[in-house]
């Protein structure tokens, strides 16, 4: 495996394809494993949810199984990690496996903002062989929301074509980024969050902390618990309730709170705190586009949608070419001021 950064990995988690246990996701591997063992597997799944809730660890464990992997009677996909097979995906080198990811560029020595066409059009041609093992061949895009529309429309000429045993799984964080003409060719498989209870006790028992830590990080993620674990390696309280303060006074920002929150992540060791401080915003946006659509508010809807999407680009761009972390942080709260005025009944 390459030492260059991987952009389908979140922080300093462990990589998806070397973890092994999947926590709080029972109904969707029954799912799954029903769908093998009665022969009806979907050629393309489309694996949603929010993030941290094990979505890319869960297409590694079908892709192991899919491939022959030797199954532990742990859970309904569980497999050996010493098996060749589980090996050979980790390492990237089974012949009948492919990872469709934003690619590292060595020029640049940056990782690329979207998920190219080129990168795409690599799954027509790995379908086009035979399986190395005469059974399935399988491609993991992690994640859709990556692409474009040039990408789109590249992986959609293969999801019209389905090859023989041959068997996509899209990450996807937002459907709603994706073309209808995709989704309507995936089976849906929707991860939803763990009971708080049940992630709080997995963070003592898996991961050893402490109850109010492991409390406090399960309100913050939601219950989503590989985002838990994240937080709770972070100093994303007092970040969350700084953001909480900034966000309260919409459409007026409060500029000495920003100021603070901005010098707080341009501080040496505080490089973690930009994702978190992201990722936040990107689920205020979110949030307010679900509660304007409820209430059949769709242009208010429409513009908190666009603002997330606008957000989640622009973390991108600042992990990808390195942006200034304090403009980035105010070029960010523009977005939400804009958006927060243009949502103001009138």
């Amino acid at each position: 495996m390459s030492d260059s950064p991987q952009a389908d990995q979140e922080g300093d988690l462990a990589h998806p394809r070397t973890v092994y246990d999947l926590f709080g996701q029972d109904e969707a591997e029954r799912q799954i494993a029903e769908a093998i063992a009665t022969d009806r597997m979907h050629h393309a799944w489309m694996i949603t949810g929010p993030k941290g809730l094990g979505k890319a660890t869960l297409a590694y464990r079908i892709a192991r199984r899919i491939l022959g992997a030797k199954p532990l009677a742990d859970s309904p996909l569980a497999s050996d990690p010493s098996d060749p097979v589980c090996h050979q995906i980790e390492a990237l080198s089974h012949p009948d496996f492919l990872l469709l990811r934003r690619p590292y560029d060595e020029k640049t020595k940056k990782i690329k903002t979207v998920l190219t066409v080129d990168e795409v059009r690599r799954a027509p041609d790995f379908f086009s062989r035979s399986a190395s093992r005469g059974g399935w061949r399988v491609v993991i895009v992690d994640c859709a929301d990556d692409m474009n529309v040039n990408s789109a429309n590249a992986l959609l000429k293969t999801l019209e074509e389905p090859p023989h045993k041959g068997l996509l799984l899209l990450v996807v964080h937002a459907p709603g980024r994706l073309p209808t003409t995709i989704r309507s060719r995936c089976r849906k498989l929707m991860l939803r969050s763990p009971e708080a209870g049940d992630t709080q006790a997995w963070l003592e028992r898996e991961h050893h902390l402490d109850p109010e830590t492991a409390a406090a990080a399960t309100r913050l993620a939601q219950g989503a618990p590989g985002r838990a674990l994240m937080l709770a390696r972070s100093d994303a309280a007092k970040v969350k309730a700084n953001l909480d303060q900034i966000l309260s006074g919409l459409p007026h920002l409060n500029r000495a709170g920003l100021q603070s929150l901005a010098g707080q992540m341009s501080r040496k060791g505080q490089e973690g705190v930009w994702a978190i401080v992201m990722n936040f915003l990107v689920d205020y946006a979110n949030d307010h586009a679900r509660t304007a659509a409820n209430s059949n508010r769709l242009s208010t809807a429409g513009e908190w949608a666009q603002c997330a999407d606008d957000l989640h680009l622009l973390r991108i761009q600042s992990e990808t070419i390195h942006l200034d972390a304090k403009q980035t942080l105010f070029s960010a709260f523009d977005l939400l001021e804009k958006t927060a005025r243009a949502a103001e009944p009138t």
